[in-house]
């Protein structure tokens, strides 16, 4: 599973910010963010993710950075059939159950198998995992005008390993109010399910087995460019390319194969996705600082890929400066995606079993909507806190137009509604 990693795109993003703000950092100090967040699934799953990162200047401009995540998650996630109006039971590996997490989830301990009421959408109950992340990077000027951020990043889950490494060149023209850029990342991962990786498509009671480790390459590339308009607004424009190849598929997600009268279950398949999958995506940013210092910011992203999944993602945010360094910043992000090509709700049997299919909600048509409101104080510049406090909204379609049989009285596609709660601190020293 991979529940996040750091990117070339992420990098840019900071320096962006940074332009805007106009803030340096004296040398030989430590600026140490810190942060501990809280997210809650309505009856699905809880996570918790403290993070630590620091950042010093080595002296002539020269930036050394590193960061440490810690994830907790544990609930229950869905495994991909559908709902029946009779009890289902499920196996789960020998030792567990797993997944990958809104990006992607894992579902950890277990084994055995667990049944499903009636009428309800299936869960996992055995979701649960936990994670390390560490990254260090080192950004330092090579001529006047050009910068160069070399980095790694590690992730360890127990059942995921992940090793990468990253560069981001920046060149500045036009009196440094044009910064040019570009980068790349590579990752090195290893997938180690619970109980070995499942044949594609054979049945959940079979056990069929195949190697114990799987393992994925992912190349991504980044071409960026930032433009200051006047003393206080900028915009960012990006266009990323990303490969991966090797195993993609969730070897803990199934799909149903409903009675072709009654769209009962009848029998449960493991998912098979496609073993590569090339992404292109446009993003754009723009900041401006008012009179009074608030800041408001914009963003559209565009992501295409091979797999037919489309998204456009909007976001917008206002940060109003209040008296005494307090200040109160309201968000909006929208989220819309196509399904991908193989999405499937179920398969109907007796008609032929397509060769790559999943029924995980993360690949179909959805949309999100995250709404919230961040309250904070900068204290002399040299301490801050925060508290951020979002709504999540996930919905698709519930009834959709295949469904026939029982499945036209099922949700197909419940809400998904979750709250998130972070906790940030900075300072120096």
């Amino acid at each position: 599973m991979q529940l996040k990693k750091k990117n070339i795109a992420g990098l840019l993003s900071v320096a962006t910010c940074s332009l805007l703000a106009g803030q340096g950092q004296a040398a030989d100090e430590w600026n140490v963010d810190s942060a501990i967040l809280f997210y809650s699934e309505t009856d699905r799953v809880d996570a918790v993710e403290p993070v630590i990162s620091g950042k010093k200047d080595l002296g002539d401009d020269e930036i050394l950075s590193m960061k440490l995540v810690f994830d907790a998650l544990t609930g229950s996630s869905p495994n991909g059939a559908v709902p029946s109006t009779m009890v289902q039971t499920f196996t789960t590996p020998s030792g567990g159950g797993g997944g990958e997490g809104e990006d992607e989830e894992d579902e950890g301990e277990g084994g055995g198998s667990y049944t499903v009421a009636p009428n309800t959408t299936p869960l996992d109950p055995t979701f649960k995992d936990a994670r390390a992340a560490f990254s260090m990077n080192w950004d330092k000027p090579v001529e006047r005008d050009r910068r160069r951020n070399l980095g790694f990043n590690f992730s360890v889950e127990h059942d995921f390993t992940s090793l990468g490494v990253n560069g981001l060149w920046q060149y500045d023209s036009n009196q440094k109010n044009t910064s040019w850029s570009w980068g790349s990342n590579i990752e090195l991962d290893s997938i180690k399910p619970i109980g070995g990786a499942p044949e594609p498509l054979s049945a959940m009671d079979a056990m069929n087995r195949g190697s114990d480790t799987e393992t994925r390459t992912v190349l991504d590339l980044l071409f960026g460019v930032t433009q200051v308009i006047d003393r206080s607004s900028l915009l960012q424009l990006n266009f990323s390319l990303s490969q991966a190849d090797g195993y993609m598929t969730d070897p803990y997600k199934i799909v149903s194969v409903v009675d072709s009268v009654s769209a009962e279950p009848v029998r449960y398949l493991y998912e098979n996705r496609p073993d590569k999958r090339f992404r292109q995506s446009v993003f754009a940013k723009y900041k401006k600082m008012f009179t009074g210092k608030d800041i408001f910011t914009a963003s559209y992203r565009y992501m295409t890929d091979d797999w037919g999944v489309d998204s456009n993602t909007y976001d917008l945010a206002y940060r109003f400066r209040l008296g005494g360094s307090y200040y109160l910043e309201p968000h909006l992000r929208y989220y819309q995606q196509s399904a991908a090509d193989f999405y499937r709700y179920f398969l109907v049997d007796g008609q032929p079993v397509p060769g790559e299919v999943s029924a995980d909600y993360r690949l179909g048509e959805l949309d999100t909507t995250t709404t919230g409101i961040k309250f904070g104080r900068d204290i002399d510049g040299r301490q801050s806190w925060s508290i951020r406090l979002e709504r999540y909204l996930q919905t698709g379609e519930s009834s959709p137009p295949e469904a026939f049989g029982q499945l036209t009285q099922q949700d197909l596609y419940p809400d998904l509604e979750a709250t998130i709660v972070q906790f940030n601190y900075s300072f120096v020293f």
